[in-house]
């Protein structure tokens, strides 16, 4: 289990993320317009980096819903390989079986 300020501290980056994600692609939009003057874009930019640094998206990292374990995630399952075994192993995962050879 990881540990509990982990969690939360991935928690309130999402949020973080969520609230700014529309302020953040508008003023990169202003940033990147090559139309628009260089002192215009400039200030995009210094506003761009006033933001939390927190709310940038690639600051998020993919956690295990079930055990908070932040390495060996599926994306699809949105757990850890350690913990799919688990569930996996005492039947909660519809069609999936130990294997044994």
């Amino acid at each position: 289990m990881a540990k509990v300020a982990m969690i939360e501290r991935e928690k309130k980056r999402a949020k973080l993320v969520a609230k700014y994600a529309a302020k953040r692609a508008a003023l990169k939009e202003i940033a990147n317009n090559q139309d628009l003057p260089m002192e215009e874009r400039f200030k995009a930019r210094l506003k761009l980096a006033e933001l939390p640094r927190n709310s940038s998206p690639t600051r998020l990292h993919n956690r295990c819903l079930v055990s908070g374990r932040p390495k060996a995630y599926y994306r699809k399952l949105k757990m850890s390989r350690i913990a799919l075994r688990d569930l996996a192993s005492i039947g909660q995962i519809p069609g999936m079986v130990k294997s044994s050879w």
